[in-house]
């Protein structure tokens, strides 16, 4: 599976942008996803996460209630709509499979990275 993220830019505080992470390969329903995010001199940290079926989500504590990750079978695409943007959202989101068992919170269970999108939220 191959994956991109896009959809990323410059949003002042409170603003809104939808990331959409795209992939390549029939067997793209087959795998639970995860967003993650890595600003400058921080680790990459998990952000959101979906089941293969699009069931259930998992969120971090810091995006509750202002991010909503959903995923479109048919387009082979999952969304991170993301509202109430905060200045330490900025970061560089990367959205990747889950192919390892483990906790769906750790960078260690996923693979097929994309290229990652900026997101940018000035004050």
């Amino acid at each position: 599976v191959q994956l991109q993220a896009s959809g990323g830019g410059l949003v002042q505080a409170g603003g809104s942008l939808r990331l959409s992470c795209a992939a390549s390969g029939r067997t793209f329903s087959a795998y639970a996803v995860g967003w993650f995010r890595q600003a400058p001199g921080r680790e990459r940290e998990f952000v959101a996460g979906i089941t293969r079926g699009g069931g259930n989500t998992y969120y971090a504590d810091s995006v509750k209630g202002r991010f909503t990750i959903s995923r479109d079978g048919a387009k082979n695409t999952v969304y991170l709509q993301m509202n109430s943007l905060k200045p330490e959202d900025t970061a560089v989101y990367y959205c990747a499979v889950k192919v390892r068992t483990g906790s769906s919170y750790t960078a260690y269970a996923y693979d097929s990275w994309g290229q990652g999108t900026l997101v940018t939220v000035s004050s």
